[in-house]
């Protein structure tokens, strides 16, 4: 289990309301429960994998990969690990006069405190925040307020009223989070979505059909714009060539690789590099 804590030296000047505290994450054992208990704060887990229970007044939700779960203040909640597949969480922990202004447009309450993660921000919060801690520096409180702020805008985005990923159920929600999971974790491989689909025992156009239902776009689409982002963060570093790059995002031909970033970023790979690297030298 890992645990961060975040102590501003001058938390009234980026955000004097609403805040972030701490953040965490772990592998919990079949069974790990917590609870009935309260807190003094809001906090949020994220589900990576597996599955687990939360209980809350009369209300108990099951909750699979894909989703996550808000605790109010003061109010008592209880949550354990299921025994044959314990889940994987990650969590934050927040607090501020204005998150009742926030919570106010989406559709979360005490005893329904369940919501769908969203597809780039929630399930690499953790590692955001703690690469941003690793590299403390004299600007670390604007860096984490500014990935906390990013996040908030996500929340509200798959929490409205209007979110399509509130449109699918919890267990299509699994597939959806299974299937980005996978494409994040092997982005620069050659990637057989009919395969993953297989895996799943889904019907690789159903599964297609899930994920552009969820997010708004299919998975080739998806993985082609993830690529490009992580193309975009190896050459701003100035470190690789373009060729380097291209197979590090799963390209084994340059020239594939450079139309396919043309088309999506706009410009050449070796005009973005030598453009950005320019910005981070010049004053």
């Amino acid at each position: 289990m890992a645990i961060f804590q975040f102590n501003p030296s001058r938390p009234s000047e980026c955000s004097p309301n609403f805040h972030l505290l701490f953040w965490g994450k772990e592998d919990c054992v079949p069974g790990h429960a917590v609870g009935p208990g309260v807190r003094d704060m809001y906090k949020i887990h994220f589900i990576h994998k597996g599955q687990g229970i939360v209980r809350v007044g009369t209300e108990t939700y099951t909750l699979v990969a894909g989703q996550g779960f808000l605790i109010y203040p003061d109010v008592v909640y209880y949550y354990e690990a299921d025994r044959e597949e314990p889940w994987t969480y990650s969590w934050i922990g927040f607090q501020g006069t204005e998150v009742s202004e926030i919570l106010n447009r989406t559709y979360l309450s005490a005893v329904q405190p369940v919501f769908p993660m969203d597809s780039k921000v929630m399930p690499i919060l953790y590692d955001q925040l703690s690469s941003a801690a690793a590299t403390a520096s004299g600007s670390l409180d604007l860096r984490l307020n500014a990935i906390f702020f990013e996040f908030l805008a996500a929340w509200v985005d798959a929490t409205g009223v209007h979110s399509p990923l509130v449109a699918i159920s919890g267990r299509q929600e699994e597939y959806v989070h299974q299937t980005l999971e996978f494409l994040h974790n092997h982005y620069s491989e050659d990637i057989s979505l009919e395969n993953h689909a297989e895996n799943l025992g889904l019907d690789r156009k159903h599964l297609s059909s899930l994920f552009k239902k969820a997010l708004d776009m299919p998975p080739r689409q998806y993985l082609l714009h993830y690529r490009m982002n992580k193309a975009c963060e190896l050459l701003s570093c100035g470190k690789f060539t373009v060729g380097e790059v291209a197979r590090s995002v799963g390209y084994q031909d340059q020239l594939l690789f450079s139309r396919m970033f043309k088309k999506v970023i706009g410009i050449p790979p070796k005009k973005y590099q030598r453009e950005n690297h320019k910005s981070d030298i010049n004053p």
